[in-house]
C-alpha cells in the first residue's frame, strides 16, 4: 500500500467503507432491493446472505457500481457512486479488489499475466518492476512458482480462486469484494482459503465484503453479517447473534439438520 493510501486509511478508518441507504432496485418489473441499509467499516469481514433470488450478488454488483440502483445512495469510500464523473469512479475501483465466483481469468494468459493485467492497464510501471510485483503477489496468495507459466485451463479449482485472489490484490487495494470464494473448493481447500483471507486482512489491513452460502466460512472468519431478505436487510450481526434470531427467515436459512451442526461446531470460537 502507498504512503497516501496509508495516511487515508489512518485519517478515515472511523468512516465507513461502504454506507448503502435505503437502495432500492426494479429490475424487469421486479423489486429486486426494497430499502437496502448496511454500513461496513474499516478493517471488517462482512458476510452476505439470504435465499435464493434475495439479491446477495446483486447487491454486490450495485456496490461494484455495475449495476445502478433506481433509488438510494451507496458511497464507497465516502464518494456517491451515482454521482462520479467516469474518471472519478475509476480511480475508486483502483482502490478495490474483486474476486468472482467463476475466478474471470483470462483463459489466454497465463497466471503471471493475468495477476499483471491490472498494472498494465493503470499504470505505467516497466516489464521488469510489474513482472517482479506480480510474482509477490502470486506467492503472497500460496502459489508454487512454478504455477506463473500456467494457463487457467490447468490449474485447479482451489490455484484458480488463489491466482484471482493475486490478481484482485495487485493494486493494493484497501477493500475486497469477494463473490462465493469457496464456491467449488472440497472442505480443505475451502479452510485453506478461509485462513488466507483471514491473514491478508490482519497483515494488509484489508476490508472484505463476501457473499457466502458457506456456514465453515460464516463462522470462522466474518465480524458481522448480513441477512438479506424480501429486498431488505432483515439482520446485522456477527453470527452468534444471527443465528439467535426469531425472524421465520432466518430460523428457516441457519436451523436445519447442517446449520445446527455447524453452529454447534463453532457456536463460542469464533476465527480460526
Amino acid at each position: 500500500m502507498s504512503s497516501n493510501k496509508r495516511y487515508n486509511a489512518i485519517m478515515h478508518a472511523s468512516d465507513p467503507v461502504i454506507k448503502v441507504k435505503n437502495v432500492k432496485l426494479l429490475l424487469a418489473g421486479q423489486w429486486i432491493h426494497r430499502g437496502i441499509n448496511l454500513e461496513v467499516q474499516h478493517g471488517e469481514i462482512i458476510g452476505i446472505v439470504g435465499g435464493s433470488g434475495s439479491g446477495k450478488s446483486t447487491l454486490l454488483r450495485e456496490i461494484l457500481a455495475l449495476l445502478t440502483p433506481t433509488s438510494g445512495e451507496i458511497e464507497v469510500f465516502g464518494k456517491n457512486l451515482s454521482k462520479l464523473s467516469a474518471s472519478e469512479l475509476l480511480k475508486i475501483q483502483c482502490r478495490w479488489g474483486v474476486l468472482f465466483q467463476q475466478s474471470a481469468l483470462f483463459t489466454s494468459l497465463n497466471v503471471i499475466e493475468n495477476i499483471s493485467f491490472p498494472l498494465q492497464e493503470h499504470t505505467k510501471l516497466d516489464k521488469m518492476t510489474i513482472k517482479e510485483l506480480a510474482l509477490i503477489k502470486l506467492l503472497a496468495v500460496g502459489l508454487p512458482m512454478d504455477s506463473a507459466t500456467k494457463y487457467p485451463s490447468e490449474l485447479s479449482g482451489g490455484m484458480l480462486k488463489r491466482a484471482a485472489l493475486a490478481r484482485a490484490l495487485i493494486l493494493d487495494p484497501e477493500l475486497l469484494l469477494l463473490d462465493e470464494p469457496t464456491a467449488g473448493l472440497d472442505p480443505q481447500g475451502a479452510e485453506e482459503f478461509d485462513a488466507l483471507v483471514l491473514n491478508l486482512r490482519n497483515i494488509l489491513g484489508l476490508t472484505i465484503v463476501m457473499v457466502t452460502h458457506d456456514l465453515d466460512t460464516l463462522w470462522q472468519i466474518t465480524d458481522k453479517v448480513a441477512f438479506l431478505s424480501a429486498g431488505c436487510v432483515l439482520e446485522f450481526a456477527p453470527m452468534k447473534l444471527l443465528t439467535q434470531s426469531k425472524q421465520a427467515a432466518i430460523v428457516a436459512y441457519f436451523q436445519g439438520p447442517r446449520g445446527r451442526m455447524t453452529q454447534h461446531l463453532y457456536e463460542g470460537d469464533h476465527g480460526i
